[in-house]
């Protein structure tokens, strides 16, 4: 599984201040935590800074990188944001994301076209959030043979088939799995990833129906999340479900997170 850590996003009321105040400390303390629970990439995320974001999000890529090694998810629909970011990343970032809509889609293939940096491809167009599983996959087809086109290798794309509700609509949830499975079975070699705790918006008990949703994907070849990897609970239900998915050979890292104490409590 290619963990996505989540957590560096001015969404989130300390993160906003810790940018605010040019608090490196505080954003780099939050990377090290999460590349030490085991992500792969660091999201960096300054999207509510309207007019600023170009400048904080080089500045999140700058700071991040001082203390780790691990490469950002750079987290932005905004080409200029985007090129900022990518001027101070040292190594191969990840694109967060690329889309249908017409404008983000113009924009950012250019910027990304030929290289090989990972890109998140997002579900979604201008028509709005895809309702059927169908839905989905016109939108993957479209998006991944784009992406080709433009000398992307395929390992390099993490199609994420868009997770809603189930609260909304009890088909959701069957719908997103569902995808997946569609998805890596019409695309040999492709990665998929998503946000996943909009699934269980507007219930209770939350982290509870996200680690159970996490092994339901994993099941249809989810292999990519943008997730927090501080969530102990979250990080063992995934080892546990690629042992069983069979993609943890002899389970060497089942046996290695249980020698480790993922699974106490």
């Amino acid at each position: 599984m290619i963990i996505i850590g989540e957590l560096i996003n001015a969404s989130r009321k300390a993160i906003k201040a810790a940018i605010e105040a040019g608090d490196a400390a505080a954003i780099q303390q939050v990377a090290k935590d999460q590349a030490e629970a085991g992500a792969d990439y660091i999201d960096v995320n300054a999207g509510i800074f309207v007019g600023q974001e170009p400048e904080y999000l080089k500045w999140l890529v700058e700071t991040v990188q001082q203390v780790t090694d691990k490469p950002c998810a750079i987290d932005s629909p905004d080409p200029s944001a985007i090129e900022a970011a990518l001027a101070a990343h040292r190594g191969t970032p990840m694109i967060n994301s690329i889309s249908l809509e017409k404008d983000r889609y113009d924009k950012l293939m250019p910027i990304i076209a030929g290289t090989q940096m990972k890109v998140i491809a997002l579900c979604m167009s201008d028509d709005g959030m895809p309702q059927t599983v169908d839905d989905r996959m016109k939108i993957a087809d479209t998006l991944v043979n784009g992406l080709v086109k433009n000398d992307i290798p395929v390992e390099n794309i993490f199609v994420d088939p868009l997770v809603q509700p189930v609260s909304v609509d009890k088909a959701f949830g069957t719908g997103f799995i569902n995808a997946i499975e569609r998805i890596v079975a019409a695309f040999p070699g492709i990665h998929t990833a998503c946000g996943l705790s909009n699934i269980s918006y507007g219930l209770p008990a939350r982290k509870f129906m996200n680690q159970t949703f996490m092994t339901m994907a994993i099941a249809k070849g989810l292999d990519g999340a943008i997730i927090n990897p501080l969530d102990k609970k979250m990080m063992a239900n995934i080892i546990a479900a690629e042992a069983l998915a069979g993609r943890d050979n002899f389970c060497m890292n089942y046996l290695k997170a249980f020698r480790a104490g993922m699974f106490e409590g």
